[in-house]
C-alpha cells in the first residue's frame, strides 16, 4: 500500500487567511483548474465559468471567505505572495465589472451572483469541503472538475490517480507514533533529527532550514503585524481586537523597534506566571487576530488553529532561551512530524472531525515540539503529544456566523496554554507508566470525529454558532 508522504511544507503552508480548508484549499484548487485549462488548451475557449460550492463550503464559505479565494485563484493570483491589501479592490473591481481575468490573461463575463452558487443543502460522499468547476467553451464544450479541501491546505481532485507528489525513498517511512518511536529507538535519533533524515530526500539540509526559517518569518511577522493593530475585525460581528492593548499593557515602559528589540522588551517584564500567561494569550490572539482579517499567516497545521504553535514557540523563544535558529528548526521539524501522523491516521480537517482536529492537532503538535526542544526524550515527546490531545476529544466546531473569529480566536489560546502544561506533565513523567498512547488517542480522535454530529462540523448550524445573537458582542 502506498504510505502518504508528508513534508514539514506540507503541514506548514504560507497563505492567507482566515481558513485553510475555506480559503487556502479553495484558492488552490482554483488554480489547479485554470492549470488543467491551459494544459488542456482550452483556456482561451472559455467563455465563461460556474463554480459550485457544496457542503461546509457552501454553509459557512462566505464567512470564510471562499468566495473570495476562488475568485483571486481563478485569476491567477497566488496566496503565498499576493498582496493582502489589494483583497478588497480586486474582488470589488469583479463585482462592478462583472469580468473575470483567467489566469491575469484570459477575460470573460462573470457574474458573482448567478456564476457562484452556494448549495447549502447538498454535499458530496467524499468529504465535507467540496466545490465543482464548469467552463463552457466555445462551441458548445464543456470541461468541469470537483476538488475537495481535505484540512490543512491540501487539495484533492475527484478521479486523479497518484496524487501523491514528488514520491520519494524515504530512509524512516513513519504513518503512526509507533513507527516513529521504532526508527527513534533503533536510531537514537531525536524525531526532529528523524524528520530532517527525511526531507533531505525532497532537497538539500539547507534548503530546507532556509524554508523553515522562512516560515517563522512569516509566523513572527504575522504575530508582530497583529500584536501592534487596533480595531475591529471584518465580518459584521464587530469583535473588538485584543493583542495590540494588552501587548501594550504587559511592555509597559519598555522600548523596541522590531521583533529582535520587542522579544528583548518582553523578556524585560518578569517570568512571573500570570506575566507569561498573558503573554502566550496575546501571540496567540495576535497571530489569530491577523487570521480572521485575511492577513498573512502560516497553516500550523491549519489557519483557524494558526496561532497555537507560534504562541508556544514564542513562549520558547521569550522564557526558554530558544531564541536560535537551530531550536527554531528543531521546534518545527518536530511539530510537523506529530501533526502528519493525525493527518494519516484521522484528520486535521474541522468540517471531518470538529475543532479537536484543529486546535487539539495543533495543541499536541506543539506540546511535543516543545518537550524535544526542552531536553525530553522521545517516548516524553509523544506522550506530552497524547496528553495535550487527550484534552481536546470532542471539541466542536461552531462559529458565530460562519467566521474564524468566535470562539475560535480564544480556543487558540487554550490550545497554547494546554500545550505548554501537556509538555510540563509529560516532563515529570515517566512514559513508561502512561497508559493512553499517542497511537489510541490519535484512533479515538477518529472514532470521535466520525460519532460527532454534523452540526458541530463546521456548519453554524449548531453551538454557539445558533445559541449567540449576531448583533451581540464577543463575551
Amino acid at each position: 500500500m502506498q504510505r502518504e508522504q508528508i513534508s514539514v511544507f506540507d503541514m506548514f503552508k504560507i497563505g492567507i487567511g482566515p481558513s485553510s480548508s475555506h480559503t487556502l484549499g479553495p484558492w488552490r484548487a482554483a488554480q489547479q483548474f485554470v492549470q488543467m485549462l491551459e494544459q488542456e488548451q482550452a483556456l482561451e475557449l472559455v467563455e465563461g465559468i460556474k463554480i459550485l460550492l457544496y457542503g461546509s463550503l457552501a454553509k459557512t464559505g462566505k464567512g470564510h471567505g471562499t468566495d473570495i479565494a476562488i475568485l483571486l485563484g481563478l485569476s491567477g493570483d497566488d496566496p503565498v505572495t499576493f498582496d493582502v491589501n489589494a483583497i478588497d479592490s480586486k474582488i470589488s473591481s469583479i463585482k462592478t465589472s462583472h469580468k473575470l481575468m483567467l489566469a491575469g490573461n484570459t477575460q470573460i463575463d462573470f457574474r458573482f451572483d448567478d456564476d457562484l452558487l452556494f448549495l447549502f443543502n447538498e454535499s458530496l460522499a467524499f468529504h465535507p469541503n467540496a466545490v465543482t468547476f464548469q467552463a463552457l467553451l466555445m462551441g458548445d464544450k464543456a470541461m468541469s472538475a470537483t476538488f475537495y479541501s481535505i484540512g490543512g491546505g491540501f487539495v484533492v481532485k475527484e478521479g486523479a490517480q497518484n496524487q501523491n507528489k514528488n514520491e520519494v525513498d524515504l530512509p524512516f517511512p513513519i504513518d503512526t507514533a509507533g513507527d516513529l518511536l521504532h526508527w527513534c529507538m533503533k536510531t537514537g535519533l531525536k524525531i526532529s533529527e528523524v524528520v530532517m533524515e527525511n526531507e533531505l530526500a525532497w532537497r538539500s539540509e539547507q534548503e530546507t532550514k532556509s524554508g523553515v526559517l522562512n516560515i517563522f518569518r512569516v509566523m513572527k511577522e504575522c504575530m508582530y503585524r497583529g500584536s501592534h493593530t487596533k480595531g475591529n475585525l471584518p465580518g459584521g460581528l464587530n469583535v473588538s481586537r485584543r493583542a495590540a492593548n494588552l501587548n501594550k499593557k504587559l511592555i509597559g515602559s519598555n522600548t523596541y523597534n522590531n521583533f529582535g528589540e520587542w522579544v528583548t522588551a518582553i523578556r524585560q517584564t518578569g517570568e512571573g506566571f500570570k506575566n507569561i500567561l498573558d503573554w502566550v494569550s496575546c501571540f496567540a490572539l495576535a497571530i489569530n487576530e491577523e487570521n480572521a482579517s485575511f492577513g498573512r499567516v502560516v497553516t500550523a497545521p491549519t489557519n483557524g488553529a494558526a496561532g497555537v504553535i507560534p504562541a508556544v514557540l514564542m513562549y520558547y523563544v521569550c522564557f526558554c532561551d530558544g531564541f536560535t535558529d537551530e531550536k527554531i528548526i528543531q521546534f518545527i521539524f518536530t511539530a510537523s512530524e506529530v501533526g502528519s501522523i493525525f493527518k494519516k491516521g484521522a484528520t486535521i480537517s474541522a468540517a471531518m472531525g470538529g475543532c479537536q482536529a484543529e486546535i487539539g492537532v495543533s495543541s499536541a503538535m506543539a506540546a511535543a515540539a516543545l518537550t524535544e526542544c526542552l531536553g525530553g526524550t522521545q517516548r516524553q515527546v509523544l506522550m506530552a503529544a497524547e496528553i495535550a490531545m487527550e484534552h481536546h476529544l470532542g471539541l466542536t466546531c461552531d462559529p458565530i456566523g460562519g467566521l474564524v473569529q468566535v470562539p475560535c480566536i480564544e480556543r487558540n489560546t487554550m490550545g497554547a496554554i494546554k500545550a505548554i502544561t501537556a509538555s510540563q506533565l509529560a516532563l515529570q513523567s515517566n512514559p513508561e507508566n502512561a497508559k493512553v498512547s499517542l497511537d489510541a488517542v490519535v484512533k479515538t480522535m477518529w472514532q470521535t470525529a466520525q460519532d460527532m454530529n454534523s452540526k458541530y462540523k463546521e456548519t453554524s448550524d449548531g453551538g454557539l454558532a445558533i445559541n449567540i445573537p449576531l448583533s451581540l458582542p464577543e463575551c
